[in-house]
C-alpha cells in the first residue's frame, strides 16, 4: 500500500502540477483561506446577530453550528478540490449530473463579486475623504446637508433664546406663542433666561446625522427611488476602477501572486481591530461591551437564533461558494488540508468574537457621547460601516488616523474575499479549455476584471445602492444552501462516503486519526448531520420568507422579478446539467442512472505519482478510485 512519504518529484520552480501550478507554501494557502473566510460580515453582521440574538448566549447555538455545520462542510470541500486539483466545475467528474452545482457555485461568485467591489469602492472612498484634518461627516456645514441635520439642530438649541422647532432656527419671542403654550413644550423663563434644557424635539424623526447625509447625499448621491437610476457618480467610478485595478494586480499571476499579497491583506485587520480594542479606553466603552457579551438565555430558546446561528456560521465560512474548492485544488497533493480547515474555522469564528468586542466598544462610547442607550446607536451592514462606525471614529483623538486605518481595514477585508471570487471565476473559465486558456490566465483575468467593472457601473449611479443591496438579498441567499446540501448528497449518498474516505486516506496518510473512531464523526456530519441541518435552514428561510427591502421599502415589481431571476439564474443549472446527462447517456433508465452518476475516467488526482498511490489505498480498503488508473493529460483536462 503506497504511504504519505511517496511524494511527487517536484518541478524546478517547485510546483508538484507543472501545468496548474500550486501555493508556494502552506502559509500562502491558510492566509488565502483565512483572508477568505474573514471578510466584511464578520465586522459589520456577527455582532449586531450576537446582540440582537441573546448576547453571550449566542454563542451557544454559533459554537453547535460551527461544530455540526461549518466545521464539516470546510474540511469537506477542502479535501474535494485537493484531491482532485480541479475548479468547482470541473470537480464534478467525480458524479458528472451534479456538474450544474458547479455552474451555480460560479455564477453566485461572479454576481458577489461584482458588487462586492462596490462595497470596497466606498471603502476606498472613505479613505481617501479621511485625508483631512476635519472629517468631512463631522459637520453640516457642506452642501450636500439639509436643514435637517443634527448638528443645526444642536447648535441653535445652543444659542440663549433660541428654538428650532422644524428646520428654521427662531427667536423664542418670534414665535408668537403664549407663555402656557410655551410651557407645554417644556419652555419656560428662568431669571429671564429661556430655559430649553426640557424641550423634546417633537421634528426628531427628521433628523438626520451628519454621518448620514454625508453617506447618502455627499458619497452615494442616492436618488428617492430604484425607478429614478440618475447619472453615474463620477468620483464612485474612478475610486471602482481602482478597487479592479487592484484585484488585476493582485491576481495577475495567479495564486503566486495574490499568495503574497495576504501576508498583508489577510493580517492588517487583526492588527486595526487591536489596535482600537486597546485605544477604546474611553468612558462607555465597557458599557458596550456588557452590552455585547451580556446573556439573554431566554433568547436561545427560540428557532429564529438558531437559524441566525447555522446562516451566520455557513455564509460565514464562505461554504458553497466555490472558493474553497479553488483555492484548496492548488493545494499539494498531501497537504494536511484537515489542520487547515479547523484552524480557519475557529480562527474565522474567533475573529468575528474578537471584532465585536473592538466594535461594541466605540459604540458604547458613541452612545455615552449622544446620551442614547446602546442599542440606539446600533446597526449592522451598510449602517455600521459607513454611518454609525464613522461617527464613533470622529470622537476619538486623533480621528483622521483612526478613520484611516479603519477603512483601510475594510478594504483589506473585502480585497481577500474579492481575490477568492474572481479566482474561482478564473480557475472555472480555464478548467473548461485548459489546453488553451491556462497559458493565458493573465489575460483570462484581465478580461473579467474588465467585465467586472463595466457591469459594476450601474451600482455607482445614483440609484448604485439599490441595486448593491438588491443583488446582495437575492443572488447569495437561497443557491448557497442549496448547493451545500446537494454537494454533501452527491458525494456521500452518490459517489459514496466509503469512497471519499479513502481518498481523504490516501492524501493525508492511513495515519491513527483515520483508525480511530474519531473520524466517524465527521462521516455522520457529511452523511447526515449537516445535510438536515442546511435543510432546516432552507425549509425555514422559505417558509418565513419576506421580499427583501432597502430603506424600509420593497423593491419596485421589476426589481424583484429581476431579483428572482437572479436566483434561477443559480439554480437552472441543476436541473439542465442532469437533464443534458440523463439525454446524452444510452440504454435504459438504469444504465443512464449509472452513467451519470458514476465519475468519469479522468476523475481522481491528476499527477501519476499520486493517482498510483490513491488507486492502490482504494484497492486496500475494497473500493474503487471511480476514474482509470492512468492519469490524464494534465494539459489537456
Amino acid at each position: 500500500m503506497a504511504h504519505k512519504g511517496d511524494q511527487v518529484s517536484l518541478t524546478s520552480g517547485g510546483d508538484e502540477n507543472p501545468n496548474r501550478g500550486n501555493w508556494s507554501n502552506k502559509c500562502d494557502f491558510i492566509l488565502s483561506c483565512l483572508g477568505y473566510a474573514v471578510g466584511l460580515g464578520n465586522v459589520w453582521r456577527f455582532p449586531y446577530l450576537a446582540y440582537s440574538n441573546g448576547g453571550g448566549a449566542f454563542l451557544v447555538p454559533y459554537a453547535i453550528m460551527l461544530f455540526f455545520a461549518g466545521m464539516p462542510i470546510f474540511f469537506f470541500e477542502v479535501c474535494l478540490g485537493q484531491y482532485s486539483s480541479q475548479g468547482p466545475i470541473s470537480v464534478w467528474r467525480a458524479s458528472p449530473m451534479f456538474r450544474g452545482i458547479g455552474f451555480g457555485m460560479v455564477i453566485v461568485s461572479a454576481f458577489v463579486a461584482i458588487y462586492y467591489n462596490v462595497i470596497i469602492t466606498y471603502a476606498i472612498y472613505y479613505m481617501f475623504a479621511s485625508f483631512t484634518k476635519d472629517l468631512p461627516w463631522e459637520r453640516c456645514n457642506h452642501d450636500f446637508n439639509t436643514e435637517n441635520c443634527t448638528l443645526k439642530y444642536a447648535e441653535c438649541l445652543a444659542q440663549e433664546g433660541k428654538i428650532m422647532l422644524t428646520t428654521t432656527c427662531q427667536n423664542i419671542t418670534d414665535l408668537g406663542k403664549t407663555d402656557d403654550e410655551l410651557l407645554k413644550l417644556n419652555i419656560f423663563k428662568e431669571n429671564d433666561i429661556w430655559n430649553t434644557s426640557q424641550y423634546v424635539d417633537s421634528y426628531a424623526e427628521y433628523r438626520k446625522r451628519p454621518t448620514e447625509e454625508y453617506w447618502k447625499r455627499g458619497v452615494l448621491q442616492e436618488s428617492e427611488s430604484m425607478n429614478e437610476t440618475g447619472g453615474i457618480v463620477w468620483e464612485l467610478a474612478l475610486c471602482l476602477l481602482l478597487a479592479w485595478i487592484l484585484v488585476f494586480l493582485c491576481l495577475a499571476k495567479g495564486v503566486k501572486s495574490s499568495g503574497k499579497v495576504v501576508y498583508f491583506t489577510a493580517t492588517f485587520p487583526y492588527a486595526v481591530l487591536l489596535a482600537l480594542l486597546i485605544r477604546v479606553t474611553l468612558d462607555g466603552a465597557q458599557d458596550g461591551i456588557d452590552f455585547f457579551i451580556k446573556p439573554v438565555w431566554d433568547d436561545i430558546t427560540t428557532p429564529q437564533v438558531w437559524l441566525d446561528a447555522a446562516t451566520q456560521i455557513f455564509f460565514s465560512l464562505s461554504a458553497a461558494w466555490g472558493g474553497l474548492v479553488t483555492l484548496s485544488s492548488y493545494n499539494r497533493f498531501h497537504n494536511n488540508g484537515y489542520f487547515d480547515s479547523v484552524f480557519v474555522s475557529l480562527a474565522n469564528c474567533a475573529t468575528s468574537i474578537f471584532a465585536g468586542f473592538a466594535i461594541f466598544s466605540v459604540l458604547g462610547h458613541v452612545a455615552l457621547e449622544q446620551n442614547k442607550p446602546v442599542p440606539e446607536v446600533v446597526d449592522s451592514g451598510f449602517g455600521l460601516a459607513f454611518i454609525v462606525y464613522p461617527e464613533g471614529l470622529s470622537l476619538l483623538p486623533g480621528s483622521t488616523f483612526w478613520a484611516i486605518i479603519f477603512f483601510l481595514m475594510l478594504i483589506t477585508l473585502g480585497l481577500d474575499s474579492q481575490f477568492v471570487s474572481i479566482e474561482t471565476v478564473v480557475t472555472a473559465i480555464c478548467d473548461g479549455c485548459p489546453s488553451y486558456l491556462r497559458k493565458r490566465k493573465t489575460l483570462v483575468t484581465l478580461v473579467v476584471c474588465i467585465l467586472g467593472y463595466v457591469l459594476g457601473l450601474v451600482c455607482v449611479t445614483r440609484s448604485g445602492a439599490y441595486w448593491v443591496s438588491l443583488v446582495d438579498s437575492y443572488a447569495p441567499s437561497i443557491g448557497l444552501i442549496v448547493f451545500g446540501l446537494l454537494e454533501l448528497v452527491a458525494i456521500t449518498w452518490v459517489y459514496g462516503i466509503k469512497r471519499f474516505t479513502n481518498d481523504i486516506r490516501s492524501m493525508l496518510g492511513d495515519s491513527l486519526l483515520y483508525k480511530a473512531p474519531f473520524f466517524l464523526w465527521w462521516q455522520l456530519n457529511w452523511t447526515v448531520i449537516t445535510p438536515s441541518l442546511l435543510l432546516f435552514v432552507l425549509l425555514y428561510n422559505w417558509m418565513n420568507w419576506s421580499e427583501p427591502t432597502y430603506n424600509d421599502e420593497l423593491y419596485p415589481l421589476w426589481g424583484r422579478v429581476i431579483g428572482w431571476v437572479i436566483i434561477g439564474l443559480t439554480l437552472i443549472f441543476i436541473p439542465l446539467v442532469m437533464i443534458y446527462e440523463f439525454l446524452k447517456a444510452s440504454g435504459s433508465v438504469a444504465d443512464r442512472w449509472r452513467v451519470m452518476s458514476r465519475p468519469r475516467a479522468d476523475w481522481g488526482p491528476q499527477m501519476e505519482a499520486n493517482r498510483a498511490q490513491a488507486w492502490q489505498m482504494h484497492e486496500y480498503y475494497n473500493t474503487t478510485m471511480g476514474g482509470k488508473r492512468e492519469a490524464p493529460d494534465t494539459s489537456r483536462n
